[in-house]
């Protein structure tokens, strides 16, 4: 059975919390998962000043915080899409 992994989101003092979680197969799969969420939001709200402290803090079923990831490490390494176009 894949661990489930819980996305909650942290602006400032505000915690998010993912009431429902996601089966995936392991924590470097849960860091894409994020990696995706954070673009998606910053996609649909832009670069605010709020967002860009904003975190995903991915927890286990026990509450275990599994990694934190910040809003701006999504953004650093994103690929220049121009450069790729030929």
């Amino acid at each position: 059975m894949m661990p489930r992994y819980f996305f909650n989101t942290r602006i400032g003092d505000e915690l998010i919390v993912d009431p429902d979680g996601e089966d995936l197969r392991n924590p470097d799969r849960a860091w894409e998962v994020a990696r995706q969420m954070i673009l998606e939001v910053l996609k649909s709200e832009g670069t605010q000043p709020a967002l860009m402290e904003a975190v995903i803090e991915v927890t286990d079923v026990e509450g275990e915080i599994v990694l934190e990831f910040p809003f701006t490490e999504a953004l650093l390494d994103i690929p220049d899409q121009s450069a790729t176009r030929h």
